[in-house]
């Protein structure tokens, strides 16, 4: 089939992570909407530290930006309200959110935990025009889900995804090839996929400051100047894009990964231990929920000073194990630490394989399959009933949230990836 005959969507949650809380807390029987006042995810409200990681539209009149720490939001907004991140819903939101667009088409990809890419075509047969069948997605997944999607249409996946940005929240906008000129060269270089804070002001030295300049630009200097990236945002300018909807498939992973700032200095190893365990548990239950394993396991951790160092380990037998992974971890914490005060922790696996298939050792523990079944109870309990529902008799009365983080730095459900 001819590229110009493809109908792709693709659909956005509208700030994913709050209005995921948002949602469930109004079905709690919440009578406040996050939505509709300045709040945020992040982390935590009390002592404010932390990054915002998801704001409410109020928060643009306070300029509050994703990523910036809760303390520099709480001075632009001191009634701001913050949520803490909580992974397992954000996961059971994002299934859900599957489970009705799969009703439309046999396929799609999901593009991270906020956005998925529908191929439509020929579908139309079925449940008519592209535009009203996306209105049909968008209006269920509001009255069933209570969150609200952007919908973007067009022929390929850059095109939809760039249409889906056009216009929000709640909305369906289409982006054909003949309506880049108007729809898109008038934008900002910087709103282009894949243009960054690096990339733009390469292309601001050059005199390129929209996308329209871009696509008007000399492909030659383009590519010479920024090499085989140039030559793609050159091809992204004009609305080139041929990668098709890898239909049942996350994207490839780089690795899983969570830290996070602590409020007071931590000095003795007992308590580096239980943090390290509150990052591991996040962790492991993500790699789970990817149905991957891992082989190379990393600790880094900050001292009162701003000094950052870590270790990492490579293991035989790939693992998805919370004990295993932990254990690994305390003992590069242990090898590294010499009795610093330290302020920031991290866990990260990384160098990912499928779970389908995994290398034993004669050394494996002998509880292993014991383990791995509790570990995925666990895991079925905390998407079910919340990540509060269980938890380690440990962190009782430790001041030290049981999983802590929840986002963390991640590759394997971006809010962005480059991967189209």
């Amino acid at each position: 089939m001819s590229p110009s005959n493809r109908c792709i969507m693709h659909i956005d949650c509208n700030s994913a992570f709050l209005t995921f809380s948002a949602a469930h807390r109004l079905q709690q029987g919440d009578s406040l909407d996050l939505r509709t006042i300045p709040s945020a995810v992040g982390g935590n409200p009390e002592t404010r530290h932390g990054i915002i990681l998801a704001k409410s539209i109020p928060c643009k009149a306070f300029n509050i930006q994703t990523g910036e720490t809760l303390h520099a939001a709480f001075q632009k907004c001191p009634t701001l309200v913050i949520v803490p991140p909580d992974y397992p819903l954000y996961v059971k939101c994002s299934n859900a959110m599957m489970e009705i667009i799969k009703d439309f088409s046999p396929a799609y990809q999901k593009f991270s935990i906020d956005e998925i890419f529908l191929d439509y075509t020929n579908m139309q047969k079925h449940f008519g025009h592209p535009v009203d069948a996306a209105h049909k997605i968008k209006d269920r997944i509001k009255n069933e889900l209570g969150f609200t999607v952007s919908i973007g249409i067009s022929s390929n996946k850059l095109l939809a995804k760039m249409a889906s940005d056009l216009k929000k929240p709640d909305a369906v906008t289409t982006l054909y090839p003949e309506e880049v000129a108007q729809k898109m060269w008038p934008l900002d270089i910087q709103d282009l996929f894949m243009i960054g804070p690096c990339t733009a002001p390469k292309l601001r030295a050059m005199g390129i400051n929209t996308i329209g300049e871009l696509a008007a630009a000399d492909l030659n200097l383009i590519r010479y100047r920024l090499k085989s990236h140039g030559e793609l945002i050159y091809n992204y300018a004009h609305g080139i894009e041929t990668s098709l909807v890898h239909t049942g498939k996350h994207i490839d992973m780089k690795g899983i990964g969570n830290s996070s700032v602590i409020p007071f200095d931590v000095d003795d190893r007992l308590t580096a231990h239980q943090i390290l365990l509150s990052l591991t548990e996040t962790v492991a239950m993500r790699l789970r929920d990817a149905a991957c394993v891992a082989r190379l396991i990393s600790v880094s951790v900050r001292d009162t000073n701003f000094r950052t160092y870590s270790h990492q380990r490579k293991i035989f037998s790939a693992t998805d194990s919370t004990n295993e992974i932990y254990r690994i971890a305390r003992d590069l914490f242990d090898e590294a630490w010499q009795g610093e005060a330290l302020r920031h922790f991290g866990v990260r696996v990384s160098e990912l394989c499928s779970n389908e298939f995994q290398q034993t050792s004669f050394f494996d523990d002998v509880h292993k399959e014991k383990n791995q079944a509790l570990d995925r109870a666990i895991d079925s309990l905390r998407f079910r009933f919340g990540s509060a529902s269980v938890h380690r008799a440990g962190f009782l009365n430790s001041g030290i949230k049981p999983l802590m983080g929840g986002i963390g730095s991640t590759d394997e459900m971006p809010v962005m990836t480059s991967i189209l």
